[in-house]
């Protein structure tokens, strides 16, 4: 088969023309005329062609049909768009894998709708991996061994992250998909982009510099590189080995959403969560704000039961405490009661003796009266000794309780929250009547009540700004 034809009228070559006469020709085309018979002249020219080079931009449609454009495997500027129907494409064994080399058999056309020339694929063979795919398993086969792409490596990511640091192209649609994902689901997190080229020579370094920038600045809490879909050429910047190597010394978690699901690049490897695609990287990356308010509402009711029971428990002790202050007044008396019948006790004896000696008193004469009297005032003395050992026992005794007691009741007023609003403090309550005791129950514009010591004021939150808990890293 001869491969020139001739363009005047895609007629034969003159070296095949028979003697029959050509048709007559209009003396002007109609597009779609000039399109059909250019269709009709490659068919009969050329029928069924064999043509080998490298597949790219491979697409399957819903319908079935597949779609791709094949180059020179040898680096020529040609390009060939292909389209094998859905009939020829489930008979085919071959993946719709960019980079592939293959073999094709069909039928040229011309695709009437933008006049372009392509090839209807009636069969493909592999005659192997192209040259970008080659080199591509060379250098995951390297890093791999280097162990780079190790799961041990893989960090995980913050359970709630503040900060995303996007790399991306700014013109792109992937910048748009996580930032309309974040702000639906995550609107607290904050997105910092890091601008760069995804696509082409100077990618790779627009990346490793992004990167650069994001480990300087230290200003996030996971990173965030994405771009979407396309061909393996396409998607070379992210099978650098400057940008794999770059992400692997990142000191942030790093999640990768470059091009489709079917789409791996090295950068998918080398990071601590690959994604399908930037939407899906994006809701893997913060956790959805309605699941945190409910671990929040979790938290604050568990804290509001164990504060209660803390207060009732402090409460019971503060009632067994004032029940024991009363004691010393019981033991006081008690101590009266006991000095009391002693005193009656030795004053009976006392007026037993001295009836004794005043029956015998005429007998012992005044010697013995001298003598009782004598035994008469020591007893006295004895006994106003004793009962005011007593006495200075139930007073000291009275006033080491009364002093205690004192103490718990100023202890009992300084924990009086009265007292301490009177300091100078302030307790901010809900409209519904509960304490707000922590910036994480507060939202910009909520309405509060602050309850003084003299009073209540109603209160609106213009801001909240949490402040970091004491030892916590920051980033």
């Amino acid at each position: 088969m001869a491969d020139s034809f001739a363009v005047p009228g895609f007629g034969p070559p003159d070296g095949e023309r028979g003697a029959a006469p050509a048709p007559a020709r209009p003396s002007a085309w109609s597009v779609s005329a000039l399109l059909l018979a250019a269709g009709d002249a490659l068919s009969a020219r050329f029928g069924a062609v064999t043509v080998r080079g490298e597949l790219s931009g491979s697409t399957r449609a819903a319908s079935g049909h597949c779609y791709f454009t094949l180059k020179d495997a040898s680096g020529g500027a040609g390009a060939l768009r292909c389209a094998m129907f859905k009939r020829a494409a489930a008979l085919s064994n071959v993946p719709l894998q960019d980079g592939l080399q293959v073999e094709l058999r069909g039928r040229l056309a011309v695709y009437e709708a933008r006049g372009e020339l392509q090839m209807v694929v009636e069969s493909m063979q592999r005659l192997g991996a192209g040259q970008l795919y080659e080199e591509f398993l060379r250098l995951r086969a390297r890093l791999a061994a280097e162990g780079l792409f190790d799961a041990a490596r893989k960090r995980p990511l913050p359970p709630f992250v503040r900060t995303v640091g996007v790399v991306t192209s700014t013109a792109g649609a992937a910048l748009h998909d996580v930032v309309a994902t974040l702000a639906r689901r995550a609107p607290h997190v904050q997105v910092i982009v890091y601008p760069s080229l995804v696509q082409g020579a100077d990618a790779p370094a627009a990346l490793v510099a992004a990167l650069a920038q994001v480990e300087r600045r230290n200003e996030v809490d996971a990173v965030l590189v994405c771009r979407g879909g396309g061909s393996l050429e396409d998607l070379w910047a992210f099978n650098d080995e400057r940008v794999v190597r770059a992400l692997d010394t990142l000191s942030r978690p790093v999640v990768s959403g470059v091009g489709h699901e079917t789409d791996v690049t090295l950068v998918d490897l080398v990071a601590d969560l690959r994604a399908a695609t930037p939407t899906a990287a994006a809701e893997a990356v913060a956790v959805e704000r309605s699941v945190v308010l409910e671990a929040l509402t979790a938290s604050a009711r568990r804290l509001s039961a164990r504060v209660e029971q803390r207060l009732q428990a402090h409460a019971q002790r503060l009632d067994t405490a004032a029940a024991r202050l009363a004691r010393p007044a019981q033991a006081l008396g008690a101590w009266r009661q006991r000095v009391q019948r002693l005193e009656a006790r030795h004053a009976a004896a006392l007026r037993a003796q001295w009836q004794a000696l005043s029956r015998t008193q005429e007998s012992l004469g005044a010697q013995l009266a001298r003598a009782g009297e004598r035994v008469l005032a020591s007893r006295r003395e004895r006994h106003q000794a004793l009962g005011a050992r007593f006495v200075r026992a139930a007073e000291r005794t009275l006033t080491r309780h009364a002093d205690t007691l004192r103490r718990h009741e100023q202890a009992l007023a300084n924990l009086d929250p009265q007292r301490v609003l009177e300091r100078g403090y302030t307790l901010l309550e809900s409209p519904d009547g509960r304490a707000l005791v922590s910036a994480a129950a507060l939202q910009a514009g909520q309405g509060v009540v602050a309850v003084l010591h003299d009073g209540r004021a109603g209160m609106r939150v213009e801001d909240v700004r949490r402040s970091e808990p004491p030892g916590k890293p920051r980033g």
